[in-house]
């Protein structure tokens, strides 16, 4: 059993709900991420999404793009991202990691170290999962099962639009768990509509037999208690990134944690 499926299991025997954040890798700060990552643990995170910068996120808004447009501006890409994760293993063995982005910066790492060497190197440095926006699962089943034989699983996107057969194609790939995007559109867009959350997680479960999440327009406590209401977890990314942009560098952990603690409040009320 993973550490992710270890700690989402371990949650659901508590009748607790996931809570997981979003940071991209190198922002606001490049030497801050791993002190912000264990902030996050430390005010309640259960799982946390690391963003691997790149230079044409397809699927991010406003808030993510510039994010990872000012982290690659400080040299920040695959290599510095698993160095970011080994730093935060220094302190925490317990806290599930996983990476989110795009194929480009996977591929380009094995491309330059042989090929193997990501999935070697991501575990080694202690990754539990990969999100990788665009690999699609009838793509990848080789790709899921090297990830899965070094202890590392592989997450998907389903969305509003997603098919019967998307979703029992990912059924049978993913591992960890699923992530719902709640709305059509990119990350940090509004709207969130719950009815329609609720109303969809049950054709899911019908394919899929993971704990699902639920992310894209969660921005504050009423609205990540909402979605708990009928998700395994909830996954927030755009309103953090927009607190640690106007935080300086010795306040943005405390700003997380406090963050964290709010969300973490919520869902356990």
């Amino acid at each position: 059993m993973s550490r992710i499926q270890a700690t989402l299991a371990a949650l659901a025997a508590q009748g607790r709900k996931a809570l997981i954040p979003y940071v991209t890798a190198g922002d606001p700060h490049a030497d801050g991420t791993p002190e912000v990552m264990q902030a996050l643990a430390d005010g309640g995170a259960d799982i946390i999404e690391l963003g691997v910068p790149f230079s044409d996120p397809m699927a991010d808004g406003p808030v993510i793009q510039k994010a990872g447009e000012r982290a690659l501006a400080r040299g920040v890409g695959m290599p510095q991202v698993l160095a970011m994760v080994r730093a935060f293993r220094v302190g925490n063995a317990a806290t599930p990691v996983v990476l989110m982005g795009y194929a480009n910066p996977v591929e380009r790492y094995d491309q330059r170290e042989g090929q193997g060497a990501f999935v070697r190197d991501a575990a080694a440095a202690g990754v539990d999962g990969l999100l990788v926006v665009d690999y699609p699962p009838e793509e990848c089943e080789a790709f899921a099962a090297g990830l899965k034989a070094a202890g590392l699983d592989l997450i998907f996107l389903l969305a509003p639009t997603s098919t019967e057969e998307r979703m029992a194609q990912v059924g049978r790939i993913a591992s960890g768990y699923v992530y719902y995007v709640s709305l059509k559109g990119v990350t940090g867009a509004g709207h969130l509509d719950t009815a329609a959350v609720a109303e969809m997680l049950p054709r899911i479960r019908r394919h899929v037999n993971l704990p699902v999440g639920v992310g894209f327009g969660i921005r504050d406590a009423a609205s990540a208690r909402a979605v708990g209401e009928v998700a395994d977890a909830v996954v927030i990314g755009t309103r953090l990134i927009q607190i640690l942009h106007t935080e300086s560098r010795d306040n943005a952990p405390r700003a997380a944690r406090a963050f964290m603690a709010e969300i973490r409040a919520a869902l356990d009320a």
